[in-house]
């Protein structure tokens, strides 16, 4: 089975949402590799995220909201829906405010996958990785995945009260 065989099959099987994430979290190791992975989908109200999955939850816990600002990123990823591959760690610093906790945990590339859905931004999925690790092309191998997700993300924007 091909590591989107195995995301579409949880999501046949009523997977729990943890269930799936986690089997979305191997498939992507898999296809692209990566060392801090978590999803995050925008709130209601268009000006915050919260994070609703991690694969290091002592470092990136589930829960909380942070504020979108209105950076460069922010113009890439959230306002063009584009994917955003970091390469290094100066790449790493220009992103995230938290990008020395990034470095430290051995991360300096990193890759955003929007997950879209009727043109509106739901959230993105994120992959942190050694430096140089991703590469233009992994975007796109990635898309389809991220494709996979609208459901799971509408259902948490939906249960989100705020």
């Amino acid at each position: 089975m091909t590591p989107f065989d195995a995301c579409v099959a949880a999501l046949r099987e009523h997977a729990t949402k943890d269930a799936l994430f986690k089997v979305l979290d191997k498939a992507l190791a898999d296809k692209v590799g990566h060392k801090l992975f978590t999803l995050l989908y925008v709130a209601p109200s268009g000006l915050r995220v919260k994070r609703i999955y991690t694969n290091m939850p002592k470092e990136y816990p589930v829960g909380g909201y942070k504020e979108i600002t209105g950076s460069p990123w922010h113009q890439h990823v959230v306002e063009g829906r584009k994917p955003w591959i970091g390469y290094n760690a100066k790449d790493i610093a220009w992103a995230y405010f938290d990008h020395e906790l990034i470095v430290s945990l051995g991360c300096e590339s990193a890759m955003n996958i929007p997950v879209v859905y009727g043109g509106r931004l739901l959230g993105t999925m994120n992959l942190l990785d050694a430096a140089g690790h991703y590469k233009e092309a992994d975007a796109r191998t990635l898309e389809p995945f991220a494709a996979l997700m609208v459901g799971p993300f509408l259902d948490a924007i939906a249960a989100d009260p705020g």
